[in-house]
């Protein structure tokens, strides 16, 4: 069996205080897999700046030196966590056969990735890294997920429960995920679009090893809607079913009130009229926002820019 050529793309925003360490143990999974010959030794670490305001870059450029398997790839400017680890994918896979993105945090377990490799020879193209449980989220974080993963399945998107952007690929899989050219990415949607074989790997996410968190609450949210607007078109067909239920109300409005005016039962209802005007008027509001936000994503889309900008790129020779 011939030894393939690893590399681990590692998107980096802000990430000085941990990637001494994301690159020692990193390595350390790399040497053991060379060593029990699964791996050729030409494997790599490509660590990706997206736009770092801290000494991450300098760091990563330092690690290039000192360490065979760090190599580094810095773009001109911040594109956000998606787009950084598009860039990664779209160098390392002119580098190497197969392919792994994990997040620097070390939030991941790392002995997992020599789990992937194995299933990769197995004849799996795509292998996802599952967290085993969400025990140590809060009870907000994991009940929030389980909605949002349920309502993603409600809508007929595919997509892998409790699975991030801890993933294997093989070369030929990320060379199709290229072909995706859309800008507002939701990774975890759109692998399982490729295709090819599937399996996953299990393991229990650990604390953040140092620095702070990249995902906020605020974050979090944009990226659940751009999963849910760059999938489904079930949210504009919900607000045309609710427009239908409303005429449909309208209608038994305007029998009833025909009824109470023949009868002579005419009541003034002030509070009834101010809740209802509220009512339809945030109904009003929020249908433009969904509509807005379908027509936001199409003005972006058709400007066709591009994702990113790489400025430098530091590969072993």
């Amino acid at each position: 069996m011939k030894a393939l050529i690893l590399s681990i793309v590692v998107p980096c925003f802000n990430e000085f205080p941990v990637i001494d360490e994301t690159a020692k143990q990193l390595s350390g999974v790399l040497s053991s897999l060379i060593e029990a010959r699964l791996l050729d030794k030409k494997s790599f670490i490509l660590f990706v700046n997206d736009g770092s305001k801290d000494n991450t870059w300098a760091k990563i450029q330092e690690l290039n030196i000192a360490n065979r398997y760090v190599c580094g790839l810095n773009l001109a400017g911040n594109v956000g966590h998606q787009n950084a680890l598009m860039a990664g994918l779209s160098v390392a896979k002119d580098e190497s056969d197969i392919i792994v993105s994990i997040d620097a945090d070390l939030q991941d377990d790392v002995k997992v990735i020599s789990h992937m490799v194995q299933e990769y020879y197995k004849g799996f193209d795509i292998v996802y890294g599952v967290r085993d449980s969400r025990q140590t989220d809060t009870f907000f974080k994991r009940n929030s997920a389980l909605g949002f993963y349920k309502f993603m399945s409600m809508l007929g998107v595919k997509s892998v429960y409790n699975h991030a952007d801890y993933r294997l690929m093989s070369k030929r899989s990320v060379e199709q995920l290229m072909q995706f050219r859309e800008r507002n990415l939701y990774l975890r949607g759109i692998v399982p679009l490729i295709g090819y074989n599937t399996t996953t790997v299990y393991y229990n996410r650990s604390e953040r090893f140092a620095g702070e968190s990249k995902y906020p609450l605020t974050k979090l949210i944009n990226l659940a809607v751009d999963g849910i607007t760059s999938f489904s078109v079930k949210p504009v067909r919900l607000i045309l079913s609710v427009g239908f239920l409303f005429l449909l109300l309208s209608i038994v409005a305007i029998i009833y009130t025909l009824i109470s005016y023949f009868t002579g039962h005419v009541v003034a209802g002030w509070t009834s009229m101010i809740l209802s005007l509220w009512f339809i008027g945030a109904l009003i509001l929020i249908s433009i926002g969904v509509v807005g936000e379908y027509i936001g994503k199409i003005y972006i889309e058709v400007k066709d820019r591009p994702r990113f900008n790489i400025e430098t790129v530091l590969l072993k020779k």
